[in-house]
């Protein structure tokens, strides 16, 4: 795979919770868990599974910073 975005972190899928039409992805990554919202279809699409071994890609632009 190759990609432009370079904040690609590698991690295990620990939980995936199915709602009407988007599921909430849990990537361990280290001890910190980061969660992915992503449509249904795309997980059956990458046919996700818990203990999977995935990257998890973070876009620059939506990582916010907060302070106190």
């Amino acid at each position: 795979m190759k990609i432009s975005a370079r904040n690609a972190i590698s991690g295990k899928v620990v939980e995936i919770k199915t709602g009407a039409t988007t599921a909430h992805v849990r990537i361990d990554v280290g001890g910190t868990v980061v969660t992915a919202s992503i449509t249904n279809e795309a997980v059956e699409d990458l046919a996700l599974e818990v203990g999977d071994d995935v990257r998890a890609i973070i876009k620059a632009s939506d990582v916010m910073v907060a302070k106190g």
